[in-house]
């Protein structure tokens, strides 16, 4: 799906290949886009992701059987993030949510990576998309899911002048200051979201009026930038992205899901039993990590090389991207053993790079809570 902002002036799109296809880039100068994304407003095209709804009666008993969030109690106006994992509790899809009403009917509208593919819980195995997936497993639930990705397009505004931004386009919302408020009003919805920092407002306009609601946007003082500023933003908020800065063995406690998209307590969900043995007595094999690439010769790695230490791969390089106050910068998922000072090669073959580890981004680790609680008992 190509998005018609691609076709504004100044407009450049993404090289072959890279996964934010169909949508800007970036208008020219991509670092200046940045900073008005910290310092004011900027608008994002992310209409290249896929945009699901859910009703029914049903709809938030059955979702809390099938993601990894605990929703049975998610009120109209709020959202959540959530994953569907695979029995193994390895990430297959990442969502956000927002429990809205559309047309008179309570929905839950869902946005998601486009190209997700769902090891199918079916007898005759195989994989499936989403939409597919979730469909199979409505059983006798009151619950319908649907794919409205051709009715619904996503524009995020971000900054802290985003709220001003709506005020100046005098919008019929009423949208709460909570992370994850949701509202609905003159023809849109409105969800705000608590990252990349400093945060923003994703807003789900109808597909037919896309370029519309973009130049109304650009007009009410918000800067057009493209998907690399929201990288940018997005990898040094620590925020990965499901088949970026995942493989097919990330389980959620490595990116940092647990607790803000998978919930430790509750069960009934596929991949529960690893999420909470993890959690509670054991540690993640990886740890997602901010690198500092050195960018001297110019030469960066890619999404899937290899990261070594001492001649030895000890991690997956997942976004690569160019900050405006940081230089190359990278997500790597990388074993717990290797030491915070270390220095590391990313990449491979003609586009090898030094690379060393943001100390800000290793998190304390502290007692496992299983652990802990035996040791209490033991005395």
């Amino acid at each position: 799906m190509r998005s018609p902002v691609l076709g504004r002036q100044g407009a450049v799109a993404p090289p072959e290949g890279h996964p934010e296809a169909g949508v800007p880039w970036h208008f020219g100068d991509p670092f200046a886009e940045q900073r008005s994304a910290v310092r004011a407003a900027a608008v994002v095209d992310r209409s290249h992701r896929q945009v699901l709804a859910v009703t029914g009666s049903d709809r938030l008993s059955w979702l809390h059987l099938v993601i990894s969030q605990h929703v049975t109690e998610l009120a109209e106006g709020q959202g959540t993030e959530a994953l569907i994992l695979d029995s193994h509790g390895r990430v297959e899809s990442h969502l956000v949510l927002g429990h809205t009403t559309l047309g008179g009917e309570p929905t839950v509208l869902a946005d998601t990576d486009t190209g997700a593919e769902i090891t199918s819980a079916l007898p005759k195995g195989g994989t499936q998309s989403v939409v597919a997936y979730l469909d199979a497993m409505r059983f006798w639930s009151d619950v319908t899911v649907a794919d409205v990705t051709d009715e619904w397009a996503l524009l995020t505004v971000l900054g802290p002048h985003a709220d001003a931004v709506l005020e100046e386009l005098e919008l019929d919302i009423d949208l709460d200051s909570e992370r994850y408020a949701v509202a609905a009003g003159s023809g849109i919805v409105a969800r705000r979201m608590p990252g990349p920092a400093p945060g923003g407002i994703d807003l789900f306009v109808p597909r037919a009026e896309l370029m519309a609601w973009w130049e109304r946007l650009v007009s009410a003082g918000a800067r057009e930038a493209g998907t690399w500023a929201y990288d940018a933003l997005r990898v040094e908020s620590m925020r990965p992205r499901r088949g970026v800065d995942t493989d097919e063995r990330t389980i959620p406690h490595e990116v940092g899901w647990i607790g803000g998209a998978a919930h430790v307590a509750k069960g009934c969900y596929r991949g529960q039993e690893t999420v909470s043995k993890v959690f509670n007595v054991g540690r993640p094999p990886r740890n997602m990590l901010l690198l500092h690439i050195d960018g001297s010769q110019e030469i960066y790695p890619e999404t899937g090389d290899p990261v070594l230490y001492k001649d030895r791969t000890v991690g997956r390089v997942g976004t690569v991207v160019q900050h405006h106050e940081l230089g190359p910068i990278a997500l790597a998922l990388i074993k717990r053993s290797v030491p915070v000072d270390a220095e590391l090669v990313v990449g491979q073959d003609d586009r090898m790079a030094q690379a060393a580890i943001d100390p800000d981004s290793v998190q304390e680790e502290g007692p496992a809570p299983g652990r802990d609680a035996v040791q209490r008992l033991r005395g």
